[in-house]
């Protein structure tokens, strides 16, 4: 079948051409609809937002071509438009074009003419559409860019955090605290049909326990001392979009209860109300447990099993060493452009950092690389091991390797990985990459021959 691109509409008063015309073009494999009248028409359009394509007579009662043309691309500014006319002059198809339509043809009609003009329509319609598609896409996936990685297992969740985007799953994102798991879950967010709409993140734990259900599902005045009027909690407030519990392990239990009604009924109880109200939100959950502590000791099985439909394990830091000179520059580099001047690391602190077990995660490593920043003003910086030593703690006993990194990882190595992802990330933009990196354009130029990028 044609058409894929969307529905025809034929517009003509007399009734005969408009069927002569239909029954041509359903041959052809579109499917089309008639009016014969503005107004039919407008209200076929109204009822079928398929359609993609309007053939459209230019002498008609009460209202001419040109201004249905202008109330069809008002309504949908995508819509392409034919105008029919028997007065084919240069006049006529300057009008046309001006008023918004796509082309012109004349009556009586050259059918060999009409099929190769319609065919080229919908192609350009369609390949718009496809376009159109891929820029979404793209967009979404860009929201990825900020989890900075060139760790296979960092790329493969990455990955399949993408897809999970696309649905409306509830998700669980496990790791240790500092691996980046709010900023995986507003990248999931960002990436799906609900970035528009609200994400809310709550922090199970923090929370006052005598609060925690009004806080969640709001309450109604009255429900308790000091409740002065109606509030609609977190859940309603990300009506439409993301709720990010972060900690759910901490929630009590009680209140796990009513969430688990949440998730699968898809309505809530405010407090102190008899009345339930819908809610259309999606939850991605967060902990720093272990699964088997989590699901043991901390939350009801079956709420479990209903948050965790997606699960995303969040490596530590210190298992990924080939992320942590990648993240290193990136941090140096944002820092460099934050405060107006130039911030490198030496060979001696990169080196240092990837002995360091950084139990802390990705948050100790930006805290120590932007806490030896803000205590110079020098511009250019170099920043040293010496920096970085009274930084890192009693950090681990000399010439021990943590286990995570007993596989030698050569300098050579790491910053070969580092220029890859930096081309990556600026879309092969050799001047980004390089104020990405923190060096001279001839800098990353001489290394990429150097190592063969």
């Amino acid at each position: 079948m044609k058409g894929r691109a969307g529905s025809i509409l034929v517009v003509d008063d007399d009734a005969g051409l408009a069927a002569t015309l239909k029954e041509f073009l359903a041959r052809e494999g579109y499917q089309v609809e008639v009016a014969q009248s503005a107004a039919e028409a407008l209200s076929i359009q109204e009822a079928n937002p398929r359609i993609s394509l309007a053939l459209v007579d230019l002498i008609m009662p009460l209202i001419d071509g040109f201004a249905l043309t202008d109330e069809l691309r008002r309504r949908n500014p995508d819509i392409a438009v034919v105008i029919m006319t028997g007065y084919g002059t240069i006049e006529t198809a300057v009008g046309a074009i001006k008023r918004g339509a796509e082309d012109y043809i004349t009556k009586p009609f050259d059918y060999e003419a009409v099929r190769k003009k319609i065919a080229r329509l919908l192609e350009v319609i369609e390949l718009r559409e496809h376009v159109a598609q891929l820029e979404t896409k793209l967009e979404r996936h860009a929201c990825f860019e900020s989890m900075v990685s060139v760790s296979p297992v960092m790329e493969r969740i990455i990955e399949k955090a993408r897809l999970t985007a696309d649905t409306d799953a509830s998700v669980l994102i496990m790791g240790e605290t500092g691996t980046g798991k709010e900023m995986l879950a507003r990248a999931i967010h960002d990436a799906s049909r609900r970035a528009r709409m609200p994400f809310v993140a709550v922090n199970s734990g923090a929370l006052p326990r005598e609060l925690v259900e009004a806080e969640l599902f709001g309450f109604r005045r009255g429900a308790f001392t000091g409740a002065y009027a109606d509030a609609p909690g977190l859940f309603s407030a990300a009506s439409g979009g993301t709720v990010f519990l972060d900690e759910i392990g901490e929630m009590p239990k009680d209140i796990q209860v009513k969430l688990l009604r949440v998730l699968q009924e898809g309505e809530l109880r405010p407090v102190g109300s008899t009345r339930s109200t819908r809610v259309d939100v999606r939850v991605i959950a967060a902990t720093n447990r272990n699964v088997g502590e989590l699901r043991s000791t901390f939350l009801r099985e079956d709420l479990y099993f209903r948050v965790a439909t997606v699960v995303l394990q969040l490596p530590p830091l210190r298992s990924r060493p080939e992320d942590i000179l990648v993240l290193a520059q990136h941090l140096a580099a944002r820092l460099s452009r934050r405060y107006n001047r130039e911030i490198t690391l030496a060979r001696s602190a990169l080196e240092l950092l990837l002995t360091y077990p950084f139990p802390g995660n990705v948050r100790e490593l930006e805290n120590v690389i932007e806490s030896a920043s803000v205590v110079s003003s020098e511009n250019p910086q170099t920043i040293t091991d010496k920096d970085l030593r009274p930084l890192l703690g009693d950090g681990i006993p000399a010439g021990q390797i943590p286990p995570a990194m007993n596989q030698p990882v050569s300098m050579e190595q790491m910053e070969r990985l580092t220029i890859q992802q930096a081309l990556r990330l600026s879309e092969g933009n050799r001047t980004k990459a390089a104020s990405l990196l923190g060096i001279s354009r001839d800098t990353l130029y001489r290394k990429m021959r150097q190592y063969q990028v």
